[in-house]
């Protein structure tokens, strides 16, 4: 690539001019006959000619590698930054806006392309062509020569120097454009909140500093390019009149001919064609590697949650999950557990209760590897789950959260994401398990009907039976639900109860609810409370120690909801 753009530079702007500069000096000689001056000056046309085909041919070509390398690298780079992203932890995507993340990688991606542009088609396009320019005008006139070096210096000096301040107006600039999309998309995510709130002034007041933020910033840069601007004018209007002068003055001493002093005008002219784009270019470069930084400090930011070097086979197959001597907080300043001790046999199923914030979801969150213990040790079936891949892990266990969220492709690919190469008969088995087949048949399209984006185009209820046929689908030998029935309604829950029952048989099983009639049937009842196991024990067991548990559920049962 780089040696057919010199072969350009060289062919084109500095053979092609060299000889023209030639037939000028030819056809101006008085010692000859006026027939074989022109026949001389014919004869510079003959390698002009063979070269104008072959440089045309070395173009084509040359764009064609270029189109090819482009496409396959940015694939590379989509999947490159598509396998960082994904081996963050959940805590790395709670602190941050999704669609932030999204317009850091395009604008990644964007910045490769535009980097590598710049460097073949700017970068050393002028490299060869003002060194190859002083080399031939070095022949002709060393002081010509000499004064094109000097110029060229200062103007690269003081181009670096522009370039070097732009740098933070353009680091600035991207964090504001990250902001304000960040922004935008959490409002867009949330815009039914929006409407149900009559926010949309509030929104649109707090949407309103940040794209003040990056108008400013915008300006800010701008203004910075114009002053960049007219010093490369003073430089280019300043030279361009010194050397016509100069060139004057060797002509009128006989130094130079008419067709170096032609020459010197082509190349002259040639360069500052190029360098006039120079620096815009190299702003752009600038600008190129300030969206490359946000993303670069991405992939330079430590995996929280990693697979160690060398994995045991998993061995889980009981089921059987033990909490030792567990610590861990969010924060420092937030502990919430604090050398915590479980355990649960194989086949045992399990409610976890107590108010918001005792630690029942992040007990499902440790289980899962989402996030590390700081101190002690998880094991199931006496194998310690940070030893095997979490993918293996997560292999073994069927999870239903709360917020059932669907990926924006047919019902039968969201059921079917829980197993790879599931037949159809066994996705419809599932759905009739979950009760959801009947309302996937009523769809558009059934079970190749879209759901939108985050399964948005269904309700409440339905994603939650989609995402509890995914689970049954799964059919892994530990089972977590974390408030898996809560946007169902009552018949709808009473089906998916007995479809529960089910499952659990055979299975470890770790139900999280606030709705404690949906736990009574638990082999065991864990209260939580302040990240502490203040009482255990069957659902009447608890009620007979009128206790923690008997509180809530009386005031349940009262009316009154946790």
């Amino acid at each position: 690539m780089f040696l057919m753009v010199a072969f350009r530079i060289l062919f084109s702007i500095i053979l092609i001019p060299f000889l023209y500069k030639s037939i000028i000096d030819v056809l101006s000689m008085s010692q000859i006959s006026i027939a074989e001056r022109s026949y001389i000056a014919f004869l510079f046309l003959i390698p002009m000619a063979v070269g104008f085909v072959s440089s045309a041919t070395v173009n084509r070509y040359r764009d064609f590698l270029n189109f090819k390398t482009i496409s396959n690298v940015t694939k590379d780079i989509y999947d490159f930054s598509f396998l960082k992203l994904a081996n963050h932890s959940y805590k790395f995507y709670s602190d941050r806006f999704s669609g932030s993340l999204v317009a850091k990688i395009k604008r990644f991606v964007r910045a490769f392309e535009a980097m590598n542009k710049i460097i073949i088609g700017s970068f050393w396009f002028i490299l060869i062509l003002i060194s190859s320019s002083i080399f031939v005008l070095y022949s002709e006139s060393k002081i010509i020569a000499g004064y094109l070096i000097a110029w060229s210096a200062l103007y690269i000096f003081i181009t670096l120097f522009f370039v070097k301040k732009k740098m933070r107006l353009d680091l600035l600039e991207a964090e504001a454009d990250s902001k304000i999309t960040g922004v935008l998309a959490d409002s867009i995510t949330n815009v039914l909140n929006i409407k149900i709130f009559s926010a949309f002034d509030k929104e649109f007041n707090y949407f309103k500093k940040f794209s003040k933020l990056l108008r400013d910033r915008i300006y800010n840069t701008s203004k910075f390019d114009m002053l960049r601007s007219i010093t490369q004018a003073v430089l280019m209007v300043g030279f361009q009149i010194f050397i016509l002068y100069t060139m004057i003055q060797l002509w009128g001493m006989g130094v130079i001919t008419i067709g170096v002093f032609v020459l010197t005008y082509v190349y002259v002219f040639s360069i500052f064609e190029r360098v006039w784009d120079l620096s815009e270019d190299m702003a752009l470069f600038m600008k190129s590697t300030a969206d490359m930084k946000e993303m670069v400090d991405i992939f330079e930011t430590e995996v929280e949650v990693k697979d160690i070097e060398n994995p045991e086979i998993c061995r889980i197959k009981n089921g059987k999950i033990e909490f030792k001597n567990v610590s861990f907080g969010y924060i420092e300043e937030n502990v919430i557990f604090k050398d915590f001790n479980l355990t649960i046999e194989p086949g045992e199923k399990i409610g976890l209760v107590g108010h918001s914030g005792s630690g029942k979801s992040t007990i499902t969150k440790l289980v899962l590897r989402f996030i590390n213990t700081s101190k002690g040790e998880i094991l199931i079936d006496g194998q310690n789950i940070v030893n095997i891949k979490q993918d293996d892990l997560r292999n073994v266990i069927s999870y239903v959260p709360q917020d059932s969220i669907l990926f924006h492709r047919s019902v039968k690919e969201n059921i079917g994401y829980s197993k790879n190469y599931a037949s159809d008969a066994e996705i419809i088995e599932a759905s009739k398990k979950a009760h959801a087949d009947d309302f996937i048949k009523k769809l558009p399209k059934g079970y190749d009907t879209l759901v939108g984006e985050r399964g948005v185009k269904l309700s409440g209820g339905e994603r939650q039976r989609v995402a509890i046929a995914r689970a049954m689908l799964k059919d892994s030998p530990i089972l977590m639900l974390d408030e898996a029935t809560s946007s169902l309604d009552s018949i709808s829950e009473t089906y998916i109860q007995d479809a529960f029952n089910e499952l659990m048989k055979g299975k470890t099983t770790i139900v999280i609810a606030h709705r404690l009639s949906t736990i009574q049937k638990m082999d065991r009842i864990i209260v939580l409370d302040q990240g502490k196991i203040v009482e255990e024990g069957t659902h009447k067991e608890l009620l007979a120690k009128n206790g923690f548990y008997a509180e809530l559920w009386n005031h349940q049962t009262g009316g009154f909801l946790d």
